[in-house]
This record gives C-alpha cells, structure tokens and sequence, in this order.
C-alpha cells in the first residue's frame, strides 16, 4: 500500500511518466507539466528518489531501474486511457449526431 499512497499524490506519476524517455531538470519538468508548482514538483522529486524511483544526475532526474521497471507497467495503463479517451469523443461523435 505505501507505493499505492505514493503514486497516489498529486503529480507523482505524471512526473514519472515524463520521466520515461531521459534524464529532464526541474525546468523541464515544470513546462511539461503545465499547472504543477515549483514547491510540488520538489516534494515530489524528493519523495520518488527517497524511495529509490528517481535519482538526480548530473544530466537532470531520471528513472532508475526500479523506476524504469515502473514505467514499462505503466505503458498497458496509457494505452488503456488512450482507447477509452477514443470511445468517449466516439460515443461523444454519435450523440452530437442523434442531436442533429
């Protein structure tokens, strides 16, 4: 339950999935996250590489194995949004066509 609390707050698996692709530093992270604050952001970062997600380098935050290991079970996650996003603008589409 405690990785569930974690990744349960505000912005930690957003932050996590940009991280998927490289290092990113705190500004990069914040302009991808568009809403998130400087004061979260670092909380979080904090609270991920405590528990051994994230490591800060010399390139930027970036996943470690444990973290990489999360975001290959995160990919079924975002593939499953996406074709639910999918069927909602269709069932969305077929409504606004009935109205018509």
């Amino acid at each position: 339950m405690a990785a569930m609390d974690l990744f349960g707050r505000r912005w930690a698996l957003r932050i996590l999935w940009e991280l998927r692709e490289g290092p990113l530093g705190a500004r990069a992270l914040l302009a991808r996250c568009e809403g998130l604050s400087s004061s979260v952001l670092y909380q979080r970062l904090r609270e991920l590489t405590s528990s051994g997600i994230v490591t800060n380098s010399p390139d930027g935050y970036e996943l470690t194995r444990l973290g990489t290991a999360l975001g290959h079970a995160l990919r079924p996650l975002d593939d499953w949004a996406t074709a639910w996003a999918q069927a909602q603008e269709q069932a969305k589409d077929g409504q606004d066509s009935l109205e018509a």
